[in-house]
């Protein structure tokens, strides 16, 4: 029987830009935009004001500019000459390309994870994913889909911890961070609200393969559940101009 007291260690993602008092300031600029961008609050499109973020975080501008050149390399803004900075725009196109990548490359890390996983980590697994059942009761659907985010990457990289790969989880850090950019920022915002109980099922069938040490099935599950996130994205997309 599963330990019900065992606690998760919760882990904050590594700040590798916070070094002394610049890093920290840029690490902390960075951060923030980097947050709301994944949340959905900045639409596709929508031009960030430089001046905006200098006067909330009382800093010069060399601070906020080099934190959206960071942004920029990780895709989530462009930086036009004469025009300033915009959020990324993804045709649909491009964002199903993507998630075929992300989930081929997500599903290695599953049939790693179902090979080298520990009993204590599969704890820990089944901890994140009773969390996430509850968010299935949260009435208010904004707070459902940005608890999902944050929870769905708590359960994720325990899989990535079961697979010990530090190759496979840092190339990985910053798929996620595009897949929740674009998840609500390509359709309609925060659009896992509504489907929190059907992604939780795709988590229970992946456990189950991990429990059993069954790398196939995990590997294939796990493609499948990611692989349906575009379609997720496309159906509300469809709904938010009909």
């Amino acid at each position: 029987m599963r330990d019900t007291n065992y606690m998760a260690p919760v882990s904050a993602p590594p700040n590798q830009r916070s070094t002394g008092t610049g890093g920290r300031l840029l690490g902390r600029i960075y951060e923030a935009i980097q947050n709301r961008l994944l949340e959905g609050e900045y639409p596709a499109g929508t031009k960030l004001s430089v001046e905006a973020i200098r006067a909330e975080f009382g800093v010069s501008k060399q601070p906020v500019m080099e934190a959206l050149r960071l942004l920029s390399a990780d895709g989530l803004v462009e930086i036009f000459p004469q025009i300033g900075c915009v959020v990324t725009t993804y045709a649909l196109e491009e964002v199903e390309d993507f998630f075929r990548m992300f989930a081929g490359f997500e599903s290695v890390i599953a049939a790693a994870a179902a090979q080298r996983r520990t009993d204590e980590q599969l704890d820990e697994l089944y901890l994140a994913a009773r969390r996430m059942d509850r968010l299935i009761s949260e009435p208010d659907a904004a707070v459902r889909a940005s608890q999902y985010r944050i929870q769905n990457r708590n359960f994720h990289e325990v899989i990535h911890r079961m697979a010990s790969s530090r190759v496979m989880t840092n190339m990985s850090r910053r798929m996620w961070d595009l897949s929740d950019f674009l998840i609500n920022t390509t359709g309609a915002p925060q659009p896992f609200g509504s489907a929190v109980a059907e992604r939780n099922e795709d988590h229970a069938r992946i456990i189950s393969a991990l429990d059993a040490g069954d790398a196939e099935t995990a590997k294939a599950e796990m493609e499948k559940h990611i692989l349906a996130t575009a379609t997720i994205i496309q159906q509300a997309r469809t709904a938010a101009v009909s």
